[in-house]
């Protein structure tokens, strides 16, 4: 994310160029066990064309959870509230199990996100963090086309380079808090306001220096999931060996290119994680509806289709964030929250019908002895869904809805016959099931 961020709010409008790429009272929620189905379309919803057939024998992915980026030297922290608010996962919480900080390149700033990163992992969450720039006797300039004070790290500094971060990582444990991970860079690929990193170079430091580094190691936080910058370290045997997490930014980058068959060829053993993005844009209040609810099917798509294990958005505190500058949870991060409160660290994302009809996305886990499933209805009439889960189990069934006039709203427990029940989907909606 560009450093343009460090503005006052009145002026976040003012976003940088590459930004532009990106950009009803619903039926009350039913539900049924399979035997009396139609009772669901008796009320007037449209019935699905298809069964969502849930296999929990069939695991894909771990998820490690949902999450977002705290930045106090650009927009200011987060208050002890909204850091409960954030990473609680409570009624009338977010849920967030991830968070986000950068490195900053001056030792006397490390101490910016501390408060904030002590109280998620006090909360259960996991703490990565990214630097924008290395520490300024680091950094050399050169001409990179049109640009003629372009950045990068000096060669002859990739060791010292390599210690900073362990530093910084030192810093933070012996401060309470256990890193996750680091990044080598963030966004090395879209770099005009900080340090450019070609992909040879990042696989030369991968290679040659991140081995000393005593966390996980992150790379390369391409700001649009470029598969040029992350092809090479998967096609390179050494320095896949000292990277953990492929990370990537979803800015702009359409949903065809959201799966990536290189990684599940020669990624085994590391982690995808989405490190970065907001949508579907950084200029409309994260109120609107129901634009709040195409987040639903941004998060499912990155878990079904990209198969990431991560998702976590730009500035948790904003305008167009997870909760508004009051503090309070917008319909965004209402929408982010029917998976971030439910589908927890560990859970594991299992196979689904994962568009049983026009508009209705849905996505399952399995965790924690519950199965859950999360189903996103971006239709404009509700939606008579049927659920069978392939093993037969589970026989209650308790849900949560998000739409024009509800967040994270509990709409009981009702009970399934032989794993099978049917639910109206609202009309523009995001539902949660926990079956058990």
């Amino acid at each position: 994310m560009t450093s343009r961020r460090n503005e006052p709010e009145s002026g976040e409008r003012g976003l940088p160029r590459r930004r532009t790429v990106l950009a009803t009272m619903g039926a009350l929620p039913l539900l049924a066990s399979a035997v009396p189905a139609a009772r669901a379309a008796d009320a007037g919803a449209l019935t699905a064309a298809a069964t969502a057939v849930i296999d929990p024998s069939a695991s894909r992915q771990t998820i490690r959870g949902f999450g977002g980026m705290n930045h106090t030297a650009w927009i200011g922290d987060l208050t002890a509230a909204q850091r409960d608010t954030a990473f609680g996962a409570a009624d009338g919480q977010l849920g967030f199990s991830v968070l986000r900080i950068p490195v900053p390149e001056d030792r006397a700033n490390w101490n910016r996100d501390l408060a904030t990163a002590k109280r998620a992992v006090e909360l259960g969450a996991a703490v990565i963090a990214s630097p924008w720039n290395p520490p300024a006797s680091m950094v050399e300039t050169f001409v990179r086309g049109s640009q003629t004070n372009a950045r990068r790290l000096r060669y002859d500094m990739y060791g010292a380079y390599a210690q900073h971060l362990n530093d910084f990582t030192t810093y933070m444990r012996n401060n309470g808090v256990n890193l996750y991970g680091i990044s080598v860079q963030n966004e090395p690929d879209y770099a005009q306001d900080w340090t450019w990193w070609t992909a040879a170079e990042l696989v030369r430091f991968l290679r040659e220096n991140a081995g000393s580094i005593g966390t996980r190691v992150i790379a390369p936080e391409s700001f649009q999931y470029v598969k040029s910058m992350s092809d090479p370290i998967l096609n390179d045997p050494v320095a896949l060996a000292n990277v953990d997490i492929i990370g990537a930014h979803l800015y702009g980058t359409p949903f065809a290119n959201f799966p990536y068959p290189l990684f599940n060829q020669k990624g085994a053993g590391k982690e995808l994680w989405m490190t970065e993005v907001y949508y579907p844009n950084s200029t409309d209040s994260a109120d609107l509806w129901p634009q709040a609810l195409d987040v639903g099917e941004h998060i499912h798509r990155a878990m079904v289709d990209a198969e990431f294990q991560a998702y976590i958005w730009w500035y948790i505190r904003r305008s167009y964030g997870p909760l508004r500058e009051d503090g309070k949870i917008s319909k965004r991060g209402a929408v982010m929250a029917q998976f971030a409160r439910f589908v927890r660290p560990g859970y594991v994302r299992i196979d689904a019908t994962a568009n049983p009809a026009s508009n209705v996305y849905v996505s399952a886990y399995r965790g924690g002895g519950s199965t859950c499933v999360v189903a996103v209805n971006k239709a404009s009439a509700a939606v008579s869904q049927q659920f069978t889960l392939t093993n037969g189990a589970g026989s209650s069934v308790a849900s949560w809805v998000t739409d024009a006039t509800r967040n994270v709203a509990s709409q009981g427990t009702t009970g399934a016959s032989n794993g099978s029940f049917t639910a109206t989907l609202p009309a523009r909606s995001a539902t949660t099931f926990m079956i058990r």
